[in-house]
């Protein structure tokens, strides 16, 4: 008999059984679902890291559980895996599979921001949807009134699909509720093309990566729900690529590359001690805004499956060294899947470097709750006029995506010409 405990569940500890999944006498395959565990940010089925059948459940609906704690006992199957292999965690899926047919894949555990409020239609107020608690807080995230949605699983009971037919019935143009509202209020969109691209020529239909269907929903939130502006500024970092590249030999020595995202962060702290509005946040009522007094630094990083936002977190405490180490430590981790919850909770401000990649100006989307995103593209070497003559500079572009609910232009525009002046004169960090 096998003792089926919580896995590492990261940065959550006592997060409440939402739901069970399995029950006594049930034969459960390896990575199926065996309860439901919410807190106030995720929500995340615990898999089972074997096949066999359930003889005893050791927890109940409503309890707090945390990494370690007894979900069940089971009683294994020969081809079940030896005792000790890690589970992997399943969270709720935030898109549907590409097909009917395919299972859902395990996915890294992602957090789901606070919902935008939604008012329900009052004449289904008394109505009591019948979902599971995963699915209701799904409905919720979406801004949805399970009172409006149809189920199709058994019994009428309502499931994640059918929130999503919902959803995408609305922005099709759909009534949401039955009350009135103004002209010109709501995304009245067109239904979405339907093409028979094989009609045209040879297809090759992939599956969305896991990341880009988790990612894909909360993009999407971020731009259509906040109000977007871009200040595009240029820093001139000649004398800072000179002094990284002599320190370079040093770095590589110590096993780790000083690159220049490692004094973007350095520089981008130091703007944001200058304006301190830039690293805070809305509430979730979006009537005050939360100053934070620690830097946690988002750095965007490019991986086979998509992007991940990993954090460093406390960077006004450490050296640029410091900082170039750990930007290696984490993209390792995000290439090779190895990121925990924890690694992409809690940033204060993102910097999404393509500089490695080209271009020469980009509008990144912001990652809320946060008020700001910098983009940074390649630098060029421009003939720039200092006062006598034209000379050769190395200028980075830089593109700050701002929340203009919070941020207006003219704070937008100190705060990029003096992270500009940081990195032209990287001694500023100091003072």
């Amino acid at each position: 008999m096998r003792e089926i405990h919580v896995p590492d569940i990261g940065d959550f500890k006592d997060v409440d059984v939402s739901e069970l999944l399995v029950a006594p006498g049930d034969v459960v395959k390896p990575e199926q679902s065996l309860i439901t565990v919410e807190s106030d940010k995720a929500s995340m089925e615990i898999p089972s890291p074997a096949a066999g059948v359930v003889r005893e459940l050791r927890v109940k609906v409503g309890d707090k559980v945390a990494k370690g704690s007894l979900i069940l006992l089971l009683e294994e199957s020969a081809a079940s895996p030896a005792p000790g292999t890690p589970a992997v965690l399943a969270p709720v899926a935030a898109a549907p599979p590409a097909s009917p047919a395919e299972a859902p894949m395990p996915a890294p555990i992602i957090a789901r921001p606070d919902p935008v409020p939604f008012v329900p239609d009052t004449r289904a107020a008394t109505f009591k949807a019948h979902a599971s608690p995963s699915v209701r807080k799904f409905g919720r995230e979406l801004g949805v009134d399970l009172a409006k949605v149809k189920g199709t699983g058994p019994k009428g009971r309502i499931q994640q699909i059918d929130i999503q037919a919902f959803v995408k019935s609305v922005m099709s143009g759909a009534p949401a509720v039955a009350s009135a509202a103004p002209p010109g209020t709501g995304l009245q969109l067109l239904p979405w093309p339907e093409v028979d691209f094989a009609k045209f020529g040879p297809i090759e239909p992939k599956s969305l990566s896991r990341i880009k269907k988790l990612s894909g929903a909360n993009l999407h939130r971020n731009w259509v729900s906040i109000p977007h502006v871009t200040q595009f500024d240029e820093a001139d970092i000649t004398d800072l690529e000179a002094f990284r590249k002599s320190n370079a030999a040093e770095s590589e020595k110590q096993g780790f590359k000083l690159t220049m995202l490692a004094f973007l962060i350095k520089a981008s702290v130091t703007a944001l001690r200058q304006q301190p509005e830039v690293n805070a946040s809305l509430d979730k009522a979006g009537e005050n805004l939360v100053y934070k007094r620690y830097f946690h630094i988002g750095v965007a990083v490019d991986t086979p499956d998509g992007l991940v936002v990993p954090v460093i977190r406390d960077a006004d405490r450490k050296g640029v060294f410091d900082l170039a180490r750990e930007l290696g430590e984490v993209s390792k981790l995000a290439r090779d899947k190895k990121l925990k919850p924890g690694d992409m909770q809690g940033g204060t401000f993102s910097i999404s470097s393509l500089g490695g990649i080209g271009g020469t100006a980009f509008t990144p989307i912001i990652n809320a709750p946060e008020v700001a995103i910098l983009g940074v593209s390649r630098a060029l070497m421009k003939p720039v006029w200092n006062g006598r003559e034209f000379a050769p500079r190395l200028m980075l572009p830089l593109s700050l995506s701002y929340d203009h609910r919070v941020i207006d232009g003219a704070a937008a525009a100190r705060f990029t010409s003096y992270l500009a002046s940081v990195l032209s004169d990287i001694r500023r960090s100091l003072l």
